[in-house]
C-alpha cells in the first residue's frame, strides 16, 4: 500500500537530549528496502502561491493563507505493507522528534 507522508513543523518538538536520527541514514535506507519511493524537501512558505477558482474567477495570490505555525516542510512517498510498517518506517524519522508526520493512504483513482 502506499502511503504520502507529509514531513510538518510542530510548536512542541520532543525535549528528549538524545541524538536525533541522521536524515541521510534514513532516506538511504528506506530507498534500499523499497519502502521509500520518493521524497523532498519544499521550499519555505515565503515561496508558495496560492491559487482558487471563486465563481468562475482565478484567484492568485503569494503565499498560503493558514494562521498555523505548524507547516508542511517536505514529503515522501511510502510503499509499505499495512499502515504498521508505515508508522514503523515513520517513527525512525528525525522529525518524528523535531515535528510531526502524517500518514496518508494514496488512493488508486480507476480510470
Amino acid at each position: 500500500m502506499k502511503y504520502m507522508m507529509f514531513v510538518c513543523t510542530d510548536t512542541e518538538p520532543d525535549t528528549d537530549k538524545a541524538a536525533e536520527p541522521d536524515i541521510e541514514v534514513w532516506v538511504s535506507e528506506n530507498d534500499a528496502r523499497g519502502r521509500r519511493l520518493e521524497g523532498s524537501a519544499l521550499a519555505p512558505t515565503s515561496a508558495a502561491t496560492t491559487v482558487r477558482v471563486r465563481d468562475g474567477r482565478l484567484m492568485v495570490s503569494d503565499g498560503p493563507f493558514t494562521e498555523t505555525k505548524e507547516v508542511i516542510v517536505g514529503y515522501d512517498v511510502l510503499e509499505c505493507a499495512d499502515l504498521d510498517e508505515a508508522i514503523e518506517v515513520a517513527r525512525a524519522h528525525p522529525m518524528a522528534r523535531a515535528g510531526r508526520l502524517e500518514l496518508r493512504p494514496l488512493v488508486e483513482l480507476n480510470d
